[in-house]
């Protein structure tokens, strides 16, 4: 295909070079046709050049044969002048070629083919004896009637002088000549017609129906309709144009999903928080109210209230954080401050952290590694810290009343070390266990009755992925949930190996 600044060049050759050639080939053909049938008519031989540029020849050309006959008569028989019979006979193979016999005898015209044109130049015509031409010579004699003129003086046989003149019309044009120049004026204005046609719809095709087609395309992206899809050719402007517009279109509609998908997950999110602020702090009125109203009558009673309302507001407190935490995810301004860790000293920390308070709520931990005690990754150790924790919170919330338990192991691999948390919750459906990474999915019913944001896993995911590394989830109802993820080994231990 073409390119636009191509096509316009080659729109320029088409109105331009076009029609010079299709004129001229017509134009030869016309006057070539023309010179023949001048030829055939008025036995001459011309080229086109000579007809154009000096017309005069032709007509003293084609009245040469009478002329020729003229001369002849006047040298061998002049006496054949004086018979009528013969001059009109003259006169009748003249008129054919717009001209007319004037006979003189001495100062009188004894005959003439055309009367009225004699009388329009008669006072122009030569005295005996001052012009004899050739046989393919002629005079031209301007005025308001101009003519062509040839001239043989003889004598009459009483010895009076006679002149015999061969008068043709100047302004007379031809018949083949004048037809040949119509046929090519109608011929330039079909040529022009069929060439602006021809460029018409060629524009049309090549440029304007692309354009309209985008146009359209245009007009229904205005009116929200964003599946009316186009094509376009990769080697032509336009067609660059169509396909930038229907990238434009699909990420115009995938931005417009996304921020649909996003209104309604801030929907559902306003929602989730409001159910999960509203809880704790209706727990937290009450129980307040009931240290004002007395209704905690012993130390042991104020200090349980007590405690439940501090534990209410730290259940507020980490959805805060994690609320916060997740603007920074919208934002993607996570700080990070990475730095080489001890994966074994790391876990055995956290182990210890959080050991107490998860016994305290009847659930057993315990933390296997099948790695080297030296085995080192680079990461964030306070990000690393809450992917863990949102790992385990989110394990706590669907252990439910039984006894818990949940195991933290270690594995290294090649390039990666992997952790791996599992817990003998309720478990996670089949349907619902490729969402669980998605912010505020929450699963079935059973499982929104938790509470939660619905963004902690999608948190610890973010943090991951920012490490360079992966997170996936196995479960099987009724038997528990495993959650892996992978950390990249710091480059000394990959030289090591």
């Amino acid at each position: 295909m073409l390119k636009l600044k191509s096509r316009l060049l080659t729109a320029f050759l088409i109105i331009t070079a076009l029609p010079v050639i299709l004129l001229t080939i017509v134009s030869g053909t016309i006057v070539t046709y023309q010179l023949n049938n001048i030829q055939k008519t008025y036995d001459v031989h011309s080229g086109t050049l000579q007809v154009i540029s000096n017309p005069l020849q032709i007509f003293s050309r084609i009245t040469r044969g009478v002329y020729n006959e003229i001369i002849i008569t006047a040298l061998n028989e002049p006496e054949k002048f004086s018979d009528m019979e013969y001059i009109e006979y003259l006169n009748g193979e003249l008129k054919s070629k717009f001209s007319f016999i004037a006979l003189r005898k001495g100062d009188e015209f004894i005959f003439t083919g055309d009367l009225n044109k004699l009388e329009a130049v008669q006072n122009l015509l030569p005295e005996f004896g001052l012009y004899n031409t050739d046989l393919e010579g002629g005079i031209y004699i301007e005025g308001s009637y101009p003519f062509l003129l040839k001239q043989q003086d003889f004598y009459f046989e009483d010895g009076t002088e006679g002149s015999i003149f061969v008068i043709t019309d100047a302004e007379t044009i031809v018949p083949q000549i004048k037809y040949s120049v119509i046929l090519i004026i109608i011929a330039f204005i079909l040529i022009i017609i069929l060439s602006a046609a021809v460029l018409i719809i060629w524009i049309y095709r090549s440029i304007l129906r692309p354009i309209n087609i985008l146009h359209i395309a245009t007009d229904a992206m205005k009116e929200g309709n964003l599946d009316y899809s186009i094509e376009g050719d990769p080697e032509d402007e336009i067609g660059l144009l169509c396909i930038d517009f229907e990238e434009m279109r699909i990420r115009l509609k995938e931005l417009i999903e996304v921020r649909l998908k996003y209104e309604k997950d801030t929907k559902e999110l306003i929602s989730n928080i409001t159910h999960d602020l509203k809880t704790p702090l209706t727990a937290i009125k009450g129980y307040a109210e009931g240290i004002m109203d007395g209704v905690a009558d012993t130390d042991e009673k104020r200090d349980k209230y007590l405690k439940t309302i501090y534990n209410k507001a730290n259940d507020m407190s980490v959805l805060v954080d994690e609320l916060s935490f997740y603007s920074k995810i919208d934002c993607n301004t996570i700080p990070y401050t990475f730095k080489v860790i001890n994966l074994y000293d790391y876990f055995d920390d956290c182990i210890n952290e959080i050991r107490l308070e998860l016994e305290m709520k009847n659930i057993e931990l315990s933390y296997t590694s099948s790695t080297e005690n030296c085995l080192c990754v680079q990461a964030d150790a306070e990000q690393l810290k809450r992917v863990v924790n949102n790992i385990i919170s989110n394990a706590v919330k669907y252990i439910g009343n039984k006894k818990g338990h949940i195991q933290i192991q270690v594995s290294e691999g090649k390039e990666f070390a992997e952790i791996a948390f599992s817990d003998n919750g309720v478990g996670i459906s089949a349907k619902d266990l490729p969402h669980i990474f998605e912010r505020f999915y929450r699963a079935d019913v059973s499982r929104n009755s938790k509470g939660g944001s619905g963004i902690g896993l999608a948190i610890a995911k973010k943090i991951i992925e920012d490490h360079m590394g992966n997170i996936w989830a196995e479960s099987e109802v009724g038997k528990g949930t495993t959650i892996h993820f992978t950390l990249r080994k710091c480059r000394e231990e990959l030289s090591n190996e």
